[in-house]
């Protein structure tokens, strides 16, 4: 791959403009993109987090749609100031990324939440889940949805609200509740809300419900029924890519809005990950990998979800394999804040490259037991193969190849699963300032490591299949065009010395797992 030069489209000037919403977990933000897909503005607000009980985790939707409205107001207002002749009329779509699986019920008549939304953190229907896995666990609905059945996915928080919020199963019959994750909640009120709101989702966030079935893109009666949520609640659901209304909210007049992804499957779209076997990963506190398989749902032997990775109009959906890790970016921070053997995150770059290599020592940071491929409650975390021999040096350096050989186990769990090769990674998120960690990236996958230059993947996913909707741009090879690499690693690494570390690494696995019995 070569690098492509930007194209000479002079300053952040020549409209027209497409928008951005991205209702995240912790705040919500609206970015304004030009036509080479460069940010020309941006605004953001956090809202609230509410932790009524342990485990419980919720959102005040009204704040959010409220912060939703400002932010679209600021970031029209920021591209105003800044660029000559700007008018909210060179605004030609509008398009919505989001928090994937928070749940929430409103009522259709007033608009009002009938309660807190639930966020995907909230583990309050773990037991609900155990008893519908009956007597098959939690694989129940797997093949159907794709999904093993966890408290992270919105059909069990339904049920939940259902059955203990008083008198909202009868109203819900009578076709006066609506459901939505929180693409939902967003487009009804952009698009009017009691007043002609659409009530929709796209096909990416119904994928992450446990309700809709894979293989027909529609909501499946017998999974409804067995988890007893009743379908008048269901919104419409609709391609990734297409109009369903207008706005006219934040300074914008009847501006079309015209995407939702949830926010992964946004970053694998921003990426331009458009062919099987392209994958991009997230790397945060934790990391999200998703790779492209093409036009056919796989199933997963290997501890990874099927998910839909985007639906272009009537085109064929696109799915995808999702892998998640829960300890990379907070590693570092414990490296730091508890450990103290760093004053700050980017150091342990420097103190890592001091050394050659690891010293022989594995670090496996299961702190609250192994994500994928494993699935294991029961691990915690270890580090092995210390000698006298190994400095914080060593230690710094197996903290970031933790990292790297977890990513090169879920890149294998999708191999086996799809029986595809990953062609190379896109990576975004802050560890990828990390250079050192992407060239160790590059030598434990034995694949390209691509770094490009818009960092916010998300945001720009949602941008462009608002723009495919409204024909700003006309395909997605004009999307790829647009893509622009800012840093490519390749692997450099000794095959035999690969296949030796690795070995070394999934011992070092084997020992974190059964740290936690019964008795604990």
């Amino acid at each position: 791959m070569t690098d492509s030069t930007t194209t000479p489209a002079g300053s952040h000037g020549s409209g027209p403009f497409i928008a951005a919403i991205d209702q995240g977990t912790t705040s919500s933000r609206c970015i304004v993109f030009d036509r080479d897909g460069r940010i020309v503005a941006v605004d953001q607000k956090e809202h609230e987090q509410i932790f009524p009980k342990p485990g419980w985790v919720e959102h005040d939707a009204a704040e959010i749609w409220t912060n939703v409205q400002e932010v679209v107001a600021g970031a029209i207002g920021r591209a105003a100031q800044d660029i000559p002749g700007f008018t909210p009329a060179d605004v030609k779509a509008i398009g919505i990324t989001n928090q994937r699986e928070t749940t929430l019920l409103w009522d259709r008549h007033t608009g009002e939440p009938v309660h807190n939304a639930l966020v995907w953190q909230d583990t309050r229907t773990d037991a609900l889940c155990r008893e519908l896995g009956r007597n098959v666990g939690q694989d129940r609905f797997r093949r159907e949805t794709g999904l093993p059945l966890a408290s992270y996915f919105a059909g069990p928080k339904i049920r939940w609200l259902l059955d203990n919020v008083e008198g909202l199963r009868e109203r819900a019959e009578a076709g006066d509740i609506l459901f939505g994750t929180m693409d939902s909640w967003v487009i009804w009120n952009l698009t009017g809300g009691v007043n002609g709101g659409v009530h929709v989702t796209d096909v990416t966030n119904a994928s992450r419900t446990l309700l809709m079935n894979l293989h027909t893109l529609n909501w499946d009666e017998r999974i409804l029924a067995s988890i007893e949520v009743p379908a008048a609640v269901l919104p419409e659901i609709r391609s990734s890519s297409e109009v369903y209304g207008t706005t006219s909210v934040g300074g914008l007049a009847d501006v079309p809005v015209a995407s939702a992804l949830g926010d992964q499957q946004a970053a694998l779209f921003g990426q331009t990950c458009f062919s099987e076997g392209e994958a991009k990963s997230t790397y945060g506190t934790g990391t999200f990998m998703l790779m492209n398989t093409g036009d056919t749902p796989v199933n997963s032997y290997n501890g990874l979800i099927t998910t839909v990775g985007y639906r272009i109009g009537d085109a064929d959906p696109v799915y995808a394999l999702e892998g998640s890790i829960a300890v990379t970016g907070s590693l570092v921070q414990w490296m730091r804040d508890q450990m103290g053997l760093i004053s700050t995150a980017a150091e342990i770059e420097t103190l890592a490259s001091s050394v050659e290599d690891n010293g022989g020592a594995y670090f496996v940071p299961a702190f609250s037991g192994l994500f994928a491929p494993y699935w294991r409650d029961d691990a915690r975390g270890v580090i092995a193969g210390l000698t006298r021999y190994v400095t914080k040096a060593h230690i710094a350096r197996a903290v970031l190849e933790a990292t790297a050989w977890q990513t090169r186990e879920i890149a294998d769990a999708m191999t086996k699963d799809s029986g595809v090769d990953l062609t190379a990674l896109k990576v975004d998120g802050g560890m990828t300032s990390n250079n050192l960690l992407m060239q160790t990236l590059a030598d434990f996958l034995d694949a390209p490591v691509v770094r490009p230059m818009v960092a916010e993947t998300t945001c720009l996913g949602a941008a462009y299949a608002a723009g495919l909707a409204v024909g700003f741009w006309p395909d997605t090879d004009a999307l790829r065009a647009n893509w622009k690499r800012a840093a490519e690693w390749t692997p450099r690494m000794d095959a035999a010395k690969r296949d030796r570390e690795y070995k070394s690494w999934l011992k070092a696995v084997q020992a974190t797992m059964g740290w936690i019995d019964e008795e604990h």
